[in-house]
C-alpha cells in the first residue's frame, strides 16, 4: 500500500499570502470560486498548473488525499484547475478548534485518517509541536512539510516529497524543515 501525500490547498496551492495579489506570482493563475463552505460570496485562489503536473508525478508513489477544509469541494474548484483527478478527501469532524496544547487542529485528524500508514502532510501551518505530538502518537514514518504561505510550493519541495518516499524506511521518523 503506497504512503498518503496529504494536501493542504491555502498555502501550499494557493499562496494566498503572496504579496502583489493584485499580480499572480510567475507561473500561477487566478481563478474565481465560489466554494459553499465561504460565507463572503466568491473567493479569489492562485493556483500553478506545473502543481498539478509535479502531483500526478509523484501519484505513482504516493495516495494523493485532500486535508484542507476545502474538503469535496477541492474536487470541484481547485483539482481540475490543476490537472488533477478527483481526490479523496479527509472529512474533519470539528475544524478551527484551539487545542490546549498548541497542535494544530488537524494534526490528530491526519493521524487518525493515516490509520498507521505512512505520510507525507503538506501544510502551512504545521509547527514543532504538530511534529513532537505525530512523533509520539504515529509509529509508521511520517514527512510533515510546512509550506510558506506567501510562496506556496516550490521545486525543493517536490524534491523531499519524492526523496522522502524513496528512503521511507525509518519508521516513526518525524521530518521537515524547521524540525
Amino acid at each position: 500500500m503506497k504512503p498518503l501525500l496529504l494536501l493542504d490547498i491555502d498555502g501550499p496551492l494557493n499562496p494566498y499570502a503572496a504579496p502583489a495579489r493584485r499580480q499572480p506570482p510567475q507561473g500561477y493563475v487566478r481563478h474565481i470560486t465560489r466554494p459553499a463552505g465561504w460565507p463572503h460570496g466568491t473567493l479569489p485562489v492562485l493556483l500553478a498548473p506545473a502543481h498539478g503536473d509535479e502531483l500526478r508525478a509523484l501519484s505513482d508513489r504516493y495516495e494523493l488525499v485532500w486535508a484542507t477544509t476545502w474538503k469535496e469541494e477541492a474536487n470541484e474548484w481547485i483539482g481540475p484547475r490543476i490537472g488533477l483527478p478527483p481526490l479523496p478527501w479527509i472529512e474533519w469532524p470539528a475544524m478551527h478548534a484551539v487545542r490546549p496544547d498548541g497542535t494544530y487542529w488537524k494534526t490528530r485528524y491526519v493521524v487518525e485518517y493515516a490509520a498507521g500508514r505512512p505520510f507525507a502532510w503538506v501544510d502551512d501551518e504545521i509547527t514543532a509541536l504538530d511534529r513532537e505530538w505525530v512523533a509520539a502518537h504515529h509509529q509508521a514514518g511520517s514527512l510533515l512539510l510546512r509550506i510558506d504561505p506567501g510562496v506556496g510550493l516550490v521545486r525543493a519541495d517536490f524534491v523531499t516529497l519524492a526523496e522522502w518516499v524513496a528512503g521511507r524506511g525509518a519508521a516513526g521518523a518525524v521530518r521537515g524543515p524547521g524540525a
